[in-house]
């Protein structure tokens, strides 16, 4: 029979399966022969063949190497015998190496594996994955951990034999805390019936960091156990420090230990700040090996090569402390908690800060400044979380660790803006607590915190945070410091979003200079500056005025950023949406295909600012009138958001309410009402009832209900969406102008003439005020304002209101501006129905 070889990590049970597997081989008469040799050494397997050489083939037992070449004979099958049915068991091998002696120790050298037989077996248990041991034919069995159910079973089973019961809740928490692990359950079985505290206290004790797991070992161990949990896989280290390339394996099993359990990338433990950790901390392998000390002699505590990092992680894996899985980037190292735990455990102050530090380093070398690959930045990011609960104290050491402020703007960046929030407040509140209140790092989290509650939909917050910040910066740091501009930067930006769009082209003309003067003409900061007050110039119905401000900052950024930087195409699409805006749909549509390219090149196609471009060229080809090449391409942009940022990303459900709106403009209203009605059960679930982006799809879904023929239905969608609008962004909010501007659209299709004329006046006096006169949403409220009052029977009024706005806008566009048309046609029909009016009087 093949021999087999059970391979897993210490605690996992192996000598347990065979020692089951060897008594029932017995038991059932299928045996004439059983050795059990424990074969921690090679010493020790010689004497154990050597006592059954003694036992079964009469040798000397004076001359131990001797008789255990007469038993390895023994076992041979010889023609003519009857033949003998055998197991041997070599339990816990610890060097592949032991199972063969070498010439230099015998004189000849011999294999110490049993004979293969035909009515013989051999099963062999060990920790060590090398590939000797499962070649010629040798059959390997992986053992692994319990399955949930099966830890929850054997915890129950264990307890009740002893008289104790413990909720079926409580015992599934412990299993999962263990990591399932069986000889981890078993002694916490034994510790809590010896203790008589239940699971729920145990799970404290093993949550609480200031708890070692040597606390939690029971007085006696259970099942004949030899070994306490918290000292099964301290030989495993110490032998796998001495692989090659030696020295290497400890202090990277220290790093693997602050990290996160079920994945770390090889390229963080590759890094070059574990590189240069691993050779200040590289330990001289035992000298009783020293066939293995010799590699590399002389590198002791020199700097360690790439290659020497991924042979302590082969190191490691051969003696199953983790799982390398080179092929798996991205998680290409796993390692059982209770292992991480008990390296934690021997760590001293100083190397926990030191480690711990380095782990931080290595996360921030590996991350990406631009996060094209979304399953690389969700793994840092969870390893990041694990640092931070194992090591907080390490990452606040005079400052906090700049890998923590990336980490929260990583969430951010990818869609979760509510977990940002939750992020950024508790790192605000661990900073103030660890730093202080007036520390440099306390104001940066608290802006980013500022930011993420704007992100998560509720700018009037963020504005609130900011202004709060801005007077603590000036006062520590001083009104020129960049972080107290940034802050203002942020406030100007955020009072924009909350509706008062003046107050923020103002902020940024007031910031500009001041950025000047404190950073130069030529900063990032003053750049972005310029984009910001760009924007908002833009915001306020200068749409040319934008355009050709985005195009003298694209020559300026090209200038001293270069092409390719992320600000330089950032402005140029800015510069492609206002040249649209400013009425070339055309040179808009050209300039996002080019855009595109200019993306694909610099950040690859899977990039979510390629995708954001994608998003926005398909909004130009409809705005040029191809309506069926915009909702083709929304839903191809759809299919790839949805493989590489996932069904909930808020960008994936942009593009579907787009898709559903370019789809309604096809002819498809039903479909499209079907599909806004599922976004808005969908954004309230990930992004909340009051996100803007919700009312978004709300306000959209009021606008299909109307088109389906129900515009009373559709009034009172925008009168509800009104009133929460007013709650959570202000009455003067341009987006809650935009749902008074349906409401009063849809109450007149409704049939409610007067409704819509008063509500429209009312939008035009709001917009007269906000953005002025001259803006193209107020002439557009003007006209509106004008038709209704015709419409409910004011004809008189009708023509006083067309004859100021012909009037404004000549003054404003010019006498060719095809708008007028409009005006002038609207204009006569209202003059002739007021002379018909005066006439039937």
């Amino acid at each position: 029979m093949l021999p087999q070889v059970l391979t897993g990590t210490g605690g996992v049970g192996k000598t347990q399966l065979a020692a089951h597997y060897a008594r029932s081989a017995w038991d059932d008469g299928n045996l004439d022969v059983l050795v059990w040799v424990t074969a921690s050494a090679q010493s020790a397997v010689v004497s154990g063949y050597a006592q059954a050489g003694v036992e079964l083939c009469r040798a000397s037992p004076d001359d131990p190497e001797q008789a255990a070449k007469q038993f390895l004979a023994w076992l041979a099958p010889k023609p003519g015998q009857r033949p003998c049915r055998w197991l041997v068991v070599l339990d816990d091998v610890a060097e592949p190496n032991d199972l063969i002696v070498h010439p230099e120790a015998s004189g000849t050298g011999y294999s110490l594996w049993p004979p293969a037989s035909a009515h013989g077996r051999v099963l062999l248990t060990t920790r060590r994955r090398d590939a000797a041991l499962f070649g010629e034919g040798r059959r390997r069995i992986e053992v692994g951990l319990f399955t949930p159910d099966e830890s929850v079973a054997y915890l129950t089973s264990s307890l009740n034999a002893r008289g104790r019961a413990e909720p079926s809740d409580q015992l599934t928490a412990l299993a999962h805390d263990l990591g399932h692990l069986p000889l981890a359950l078993a002694q916490a079985a034994a510790y809590i019936v010896d203790s008589g505290e239940g699971a729920a206290a145990y799970r404290e004790l093993l949550s609480d960091r200031a708890t070692t797991l040597g606390h939690l070992t029971p007085d006696a161990l259970p099942d004949e156990q030899a070994t306490a949990l918290a000292a099964v896989w301290s030989l495993s280290v110490d032998r796998a420090n001495t692989l090659r390339p030696g020295g290497l394996a400890r202090p990277m099993l220290d790093l693997v230990s602050l990290l996160d359990a079920s994945g770390i990338p090889q390229d963080v433990l590759t890094s070059q700040p574990v590189l240069t950790h691993l050779g200040k901390h590289r330990t001289r392998a035992s000298t009783a090996r020293t066939r293995r000390s010799r590699w590399w002699p002389g590198r002791w505590r020199s700097p360690v090569a790439f290659e020497e990092a991924v042979g302590a992680l082969r190191a490691l894996d051969r003696l199953s402390l983790i799982d390398h899985q080179p092929g798996t980037p991205h998680q290409a190292v796993r390692v059982h908690q209770l292992i991480q735990r008990a390296t934690r455990d021997n760590h001293t102050l100083r190397q926990h800060l030191q480690t711990a530090r380095t782990a931080a380093d290595a996360l921030l070398a590996t991350w990406p400044d631009i996060e094209r690959d979304t399953d690389l930045a969700q793994v840092l990011r969870t390893n990041t979380g694990a640092l931070a609960r194992q090591a907080e104290d390490a990452l606040y050491r005079r400052e906090a660790h700049a890998v923590l402020h990336r980490f929260g703007s990583s969430i951010g960046a990818s869609g979760q803006v509510t977990t940002a929030v939750n992020q950024f407040q508790y790192l605000a509140d661990t900073s103030r607590r660890r730093l202080g209140e007036d520390h440099i790092d306390t104001f940066i989290m608290r802006s980013n915190l500022a930011s993420s509650w704007g992100q998560a939909g509720d700018p009037g917050a963020a504005v609130q945070a900011l202004v709060d910040l801005l007077p603590d910066e000036i006062r520590v740091l001083g009104k020129n410091h960049r972080e107290t501009l940034m802050t203002r930067s942020n406030l100007a930006h955020w009072r924009g979003q909350a509706g008062d769009v003046a107050g923020a082209v103002q902020a940024f003309a007031d910031l500009l200079p001041d950025r000047i003067r404190a950073l130069g003409k030529n900063h990032p900061d003053t750049l972005g500056t310029r984009n910001s007050l760009a924007s908002w110039r833009g915001e306020v119905g200068d749409a040319a005025g934008a355009a050709q401000a985005f195009a003298d900052l694209l020559t300026d950024r090209i200038r001293v950023l270069g092409e390719d930087h992320p600000d330089t195409l950032v402005t140029r699409n800015n510069l492609a949406s206002y040249t649209g805006k400013a009425g070339d749909t055309a040179g808009a549509l050209q300039a996002f295909t080019d855009l595109l390219t200019y993306h694909i090149r610099v950040l690859g196609e899977d990039h979510p600012d390629t995708l954001a471009v994608r998003n926005n060229l398909a909004s130009w080809r409809g705005e040029v009138g191809d309506a069926a090449g915009a909702a083709q391409a929304f839903a191809d942009l759809l299919t790839d958001q949805i493989r590489v940022l996932g069904e909930d990303h808020p960008d994936t459900l942009i593009t579907r309410n787009n898709l559903a709106v370019w789809q309604g403009k096809l002819g498809g209203v039903a479909e499209a009402a079907h599909a806004l009605a599922q976004l808005v059960a969908d954004r309230i679930r990930v992004l909340g009832e009051d996100h803007p982006d919700t009312l978004i799809a709300r306000s959209n879904l009021a606008f299909c209900r109307g088109e389906v023929g129900d515009a009373a239905g559709a009034a009172q969608a925008f009168a509800d969406l009104l009133t929460d609008r007013i709650r959570v962004l202000g009455e003067d909010h341009p987006d809650t102008l935009i749902a008074q501007d349906n409401l009063a659209l849809w109450r007149g299709k409704a049939g409610d003439a007067p409704g819509a004329a008063q509500a429209y006046e009312h939008l035009l006096q709001a917009r007269r005020r906000l953005i002025g006169e001259d803006h193209p949403s107020t002439l557009a409220a003007w006209g509106s304002s004008a038709h209704w009052r015709g419409q409910a029977g004011d004809v008189v009024g009708a023509v006083t209101y067309s004859k100021e706005l012909l009037e404004h806008m000549v003054r404003v566009l010019g006498e060719d501006h095809p708008h007028l048309r409009i005006v002038r046609s609207n204009l006569d029909h209202w003059q002739k129905e007021a002379q018909r009016a005066q006439d039937a009087g």
